[in-house]
């Protein structure tokens, strides 16, 4: 307990609690996922902004599914994950807390429960899998970065060289329009970059929780190992104890 400690010491004491493995994984989850999400869904915006103002794109009625309707749904999905991830993180705060020795030295010996193990390997196997999505969504999310960029240096090109009649002609807008639709093209763009990197650092962050949770595994496998080895002998000691008794008592009752 603190409360016999001096604040200097019980600072120390609570310091040595954390699992610092754990926590600097959730702040790099929580960092890629809300740039991600951030960057994404305003970049989703600037794309159907592009697409309406500068492509003539018209929503199309409410039963049929479009790609204005498409980008809406990628938005509410983006809405799913950062909220998703939001909880996952602290779910494995919660379990680097447990599992660390700095709680065991705290509050004494735990018991390792076959519930105990059975969480932390599903914690593995669901990390794992969130890991293959994460990689899934930066492979995703590459495309549109891979697009804008040639798009991008495309009309970088055509408002540059005098004359020339490429792919994209933003001259076609007008001086005015053509200087707009460059500046949204080019913050979508960067919009997309930055979602991309991350998504890339939410996949560094589930290495990294893979790494914790099996090193946390092995850890409770251990400690379950040693359990058994502290039962055992217990159990041992307390039948020699109790033969030696049992024959105390016999050669006293033989003398007696």
């Amino acid at each position: 307990s603190c409360s016999s400690l001096g604040c200097f010491e019980c600072c120390v004491k609570c310091l040595g609690v954390l699992p610092y493995a754990s926590l600097f994984a959730t702040i790099l989850l929580y960092a890629g996922v809300a740039l991600f999400c951030g960057c994404g869904h305003e970049a989703l915006s600037g794309t159907v902004t592009i697409l309406q103002n500068y492509f003539e794109v018209v929503r199309a009625p409410v039963e049929t599914l479009d790609v204005l309707t498409m980008i809406d749904i990628l938005k509410y999905v983006i809405y799913g994950i950062a909220a998703a991830f939001f909880v996952y993180g602290i779910l494995l705060m919660v379990e680097g807390f447990f599992t660390t020795g700095a709680i065991r030295d705290l509050y004494g010996d735990f018991k390792i429960t076959a519930c105990g193990r059975c969480v932390s390997a599903w914690f593995i196997m669901l990390t794992y899998i969130f890991f293959l999505a994460w990689l899934g969504v930066t492979a995703f999310t590459s495309l549109p970065v891979f697009m804008y960029f040639n798009i991008w240096t495309i009309c970088q090109n055509t408002t540059v060289v005098e004359g020339a009649n490429l792919c994209l002609d933003l001259r076609q807008f007008g001086k005015g329009r053509a200087r707009v639709a460059a500046l949204v093209l080019d913050m979508t763009f960067h919009l997309f970059v930055c979602a991309l990197a991350g998504a890339g650092a939410a996949v560094i962050a589930m290495v990294h929780y893979l790494m914790v949770l099996s090193a946390n595994w092995a850890y409770v496998k251990d400690a379950c190992r040693m359990q058994k080895y502290e039962d055992i002998k217990s159990k041992e000691e307390q039948e020699l104890h109790d033969i030696h008794s049992t024959r105390s008592k016999e050669r006293l009752n033989a003398y007696t």
